[in-house]
């Protein structure tokens, strides 16, 4: 593999420093004009401005990438989502715009427990394939790094089926898959009203498969009403941390329950969705150091608030954005929606967006060491978009900019 010097960037947006970055921390990308970026095999050795990184090698040994009129960043991490999974929800959407609520059609039997259905009769080559081909999509759209959550079998074998689809996608797919246990996503019909049962279940017959073959780094649970309480959260929660798993939890997403508390207490990596995330919680997050990993797209689909995100930056928290792609509430893996929606309606600047969906983003999954800014050492994982500034990202609204991605110092 030749090394690689990329010059001439009309914008290097680096996002070196401190990971994760928190509060102001997150408008601090690290700008370079007329940036240039050494790469050695597969890992960053230089940054700087072309001019003085041009001083320091032997422009004769590299290939050269000539990036002018380009804006150059770190290849985006979709730190939340659920690509694999089997069917569609197509006529729920319809029914949301109607009026019906996502808790409703839950109620009558739709919602997860369908999915549950249909991704229990896919096969595992089956599930290979569609997952290959979303992953292309999030290529496409400069992801080179996506967390994936098992949780539509909400039994032993198909959330095996589901991670192994992940792991099989992971040694095929240049897109690096960070895999979450999600096991505890619903309650089968059956368990109605005996919960603990059911996550009694999971972690006496499911969750030591998963750690014996090494299928998820993550757990992550729904903790919300009519789903999993606060007190049955904790319990598979910190049932999960004495097994090894590293902690996520999807936190007061319709009602303030007080899950953005539990995932200070119990030490979470990212609480999730945060819609209605109460004062004390937000500050809890900022305090223990959660990362508060937002999902735009989610909102915007079941026509719901969106998170605090301004507040949250504004009390210390570091903020991530992902997709939360996923059948039912948020059918959707777009990073330019994700970034309009959280510049236009949530407040953010586009610097603070760029922070939630790479560096925070890498942290979010674990992976801040190695991936989520573009600085020596580091994986190169870089993505060039068709416009000299980040400002086109919010003003081209909604299209994907993205005209090439690197992944571990290739073009794919």
């Amino acid at each position: 593999m030749r090394k690689k010097i990329i010059i001439h960037a009309s914008e290097l947006v680096t996002c070196a420093g401190k990971a994760p970055k928190c509060g102001r921390e997150m408008s601090e990308i690290g700008l370079i004009r007329d940036g240039a970026v050494v790469i050695d095999g597969d890992t960053i050795a230089e940054t700087g401005k072309t001019e003085d990184v041009l001083k320091k090698v032997n422009p004769k040994e590299y290939d050269i990438i000539d990036a002018s009129g380009k804006t150059v960043l770190p290849g985006f991490v979709d730190s939340h989502t659920h690509f694999i999974f089997g069917g569609d929800r197509a006529d729920e959407f319809s029914w949301r715009l109607k009026g019906d609520s996502y808790m409703s059609i839950m109620e009558r039997g739709g919602g997860i427990n369908a999915t549950v259905t249909k991704t229990r009769e896919a096969s595992l080559e089956e599930l290979v394939s569609v997952g290959r081909e979303r992953l292309d999509q999030m290529l496409r759209f400069g992801v080179t790094t996506v967390e994936g959550k098992s949780g539509y079998g909400l039994d032993r074998d198909t959330e095996l089926k589901q991670l192994y689809a992940m792991r099989q996608l992971q040694r095929e797919h240049p897109i690096d898959i960070v895999t979450t246990f999600l096991g505890p996503h619903s309650v089968l019909p059956e368990y109605k009203g005996r919960e603990r049962e059911f996550l009694e279940k999971m972690i006496s017959e499911v969750m030591p498969a998963v750690r014996e073959e090494h299928l998820a780094e993550f757990a992550d649970i729904f903790c919300e009403k009519n789903v999993f309480s606060i007190e049955d959260s904790r319990y598979y929660l910190t049932e999960a941390k004495k097994m090894g798993f590293r902690l996520k939890i999807h936190a007061d997403e319709m009602a303030p329950l007080g899950g953005a508390e539990l995932a200070a207490e119990v030490g979470c990596v990212s609480a999730d969705h945060l819609l209605q995330a109460t004062g004390e919680g937000i500050q809890a997050m900022a305090k223990s150091g959660v990362i508060s990993t937002l999902l735009p797209a989610t909102a915007f689909c079941l026509k719901e608030e969106f998170a605090n995100g301004r507040k949250m930056i504004d009390e210390g928290c570091a903020v991530a954005i992902a997709s939360d792609w996923n059948p039912g509430s948020c059918f959707t893996n777009s990073i330019p929606l994700l970034a309009a929606l959280g510049c236009i309606y949530m407040n953010l600047s586009i610097e603070e967006v760029i922070t939630a969906l790479t560096i925070n983003g890498a942290a979010a999954v674990g992976r801040e060491e190695q991936i989520g800014s573009i600085e020596k050492g580091k994986k190169a994982d870089i993505i060039f978009l068709r416009f000299p500034s980040i400002h086109f990202i919010p003003y081209h609204t909604g299209i994907n900019l993205v005209e090439k991605v690197m992944k571990n110092g290739e073009f794919v």
